[in-house]
């Protein structure tokens, strides 16, 4: 039996709790799920997968064949290139440079070592290209874990003609490009017109060393005014805005995480500021492109003057959008990248 072994982004992980669906803190708005298919399509097809703990455990016996996959966890394959039992098959790049430059800094070293590497764009925007092997580059589509919206909470017309804020309070690693300082300024901004909620971990932890620093302190008293607290599942409070201020953690060309898709899955329209080419992969009439507006408050007057058709209309292109061939890039995202396919 072919041997998969995948090495998550957090050890947490281990023990395969990867693939732990019943699990309801770790799998959280269902954030497994492209993981537990993977091992569905897989166990179909006679193979197993395990997270990389279990194949640590045998390095120093002879170990069967296998594959192994990294998602971000960098400092364990050094240890698998002396094997020649062990296939280094792919190294996952799901970060941006803003959160985790390191990886950017051993492209590299993880470009020699492993057959292909995914990172959110193969051209160097946001991160160099020197010494990096670029055909063994391949561009990451992140995966995304539903198949079709959340009917019930798509179908709620029951929401507030407002703007929704989910985000945990963090602060960037490396600056260049970061969109989280202009995040919390938009926010300050609209929370000035008395147009937005936020939710989220650690927003009101004053003292944290995620609030240790200037654009944090300086909207300080907007961020407090506006703050609701953290929440159980964002599918359902999202459910309950016409609007979601959908910031990326920075302006990257290719770079897409499940932020606007969540929005979707909501029926909740996204304002949307990340990827620059963001149009060329999500069609642009499903979210409202920030970067239209030469300000927040040019874009909430145009919130404001949207009819209810209007606002159904847009909500009704980001349905389409998930159910359409172009989605099946994200949603087979991990399945394509084992070469597996259910």
């Amino acid at each position: 039996m072919q041997k998969i072994y995948i090495d998550p982004s957090y050890t947490v992980f281990y023990e395969d709790r990867l693939f732990d669906e019943y699990n309801p803190q770790l799998n959280r708005d269902d954030m497994l799920s492209p993981f537990v298919r993977l091992r569905g399509a897989l166990a179909e097809q006679g193979a197993a997968i395990h997270t990389a703990d279990y194949l640590f455990k045998n390095v120093e016996s002879t170990p069967e064949p296998s594959d192994y996959y990294s998602l971000g966890i960098s400092n364990n394959y050094s240890a698998l290139t002396s094997l020649s039992a062990v296939n280094l098959k792919a190294f996952v790049v799901m970060e941006p440079p803003v959160v985790a430059p390191h990886l950017y800094r051993e492209l590299p070293t993880l470009t020699s070592a492993f057959e292909h590497v995914y990172v959110h764009n193969t051209e160097g925007d946001g991160y160099s290209l020197e010494g990096v092997d670029r055909s063994k580059l391949r561009q990451l589509f992140w995966p995304q874990p539903r198949a079709d919206v959340i009917e019930p909470l798509w179908q709620n017309n029951h929401r507030q003609h407002r703007i929704v804020v989910i985000n945990s309070n963090l602060k960037p690693v490396s600056f260049p490009g970061e969109l989280y300082s202009k995040r919390i300024e938009t926010m300050a901004a609209l929370a000035s017109v008395n147009a937005v909620d936020l939710y989220g971990r650690g927003w009101d932890k004053w003292w944290s060393r995620n609030a240790m620093w200037l654009p944090y302190w300086r909207n300080k008293g907007a961020l407090k005014s506006i703050y609701k607290g953290s929440c159980v599942s964002k599918y359902e409070v999202m459910s309950k805005y016409n609007f979601a201020l959908c910031f990326e953690n920075m302006a990257m060309k290719g770079y897409v995480t499940e932020k606007i898709f969540d929005c979707l899955y909501s029926g909740t329209i996204p304002i949307y500021l990340g990827a620059t080419d963001i149009t060329s992969l999500i069609p642009e009439n499903c979210y409202i492109d920030y970067r239209n507006y030469s300000s927040a408050i040019q874009m909430w007057r145009y919130i404001q003057s949207l009819s209810i058709d209007e606002i159904t209309k847009i909500r009704q292109a980001g349905r389409d959008f998930i159910l359409s061939p172009e989605y099946k890039n994200y949603y087979n995202s991990m399945l394509d990248i084992v070469k597996c396919y259910k």
